[in-house]
């Protein structure tokens, strides 16, 4: 249960800094352009099947907080 939870934590992690660095704007060839590439390949897989199931509203995309708030409910449950 420990590993999970350690899991769980850092992948909640990855996601909150992705979010953070989307507020931001990143110019290419930096070592934070890399740094966003690397978070969107950890965190892309998880967040496109919401996007499928979930539209947008406006300019926000909910499906981020969806799995965010799944993932603390279950971080909950499981630690």
């Amino acid at each position: 249960m420990g590993i999970l939870c350690a899991l769980l934590t850092v992948f909640i992690v990855i996601l909150v800094v992705r979010a953070v660095l989307s507020w931001f704007p990143i110019r290419p060839g930096t070592g934070l352009a890399q740094l966003n590439g690397i978070l969107f390949d950890l965190t892309e897989w998880a967040l496109r099947p919401m996007r499928q199931i979930i539209p947008p509203v406006g300019m926000f995309d909910i499906s981020f907080m969806v799995l965010l708030f799944g993932l603390f409910l279950l971080r909950a449950f499981v630690c």
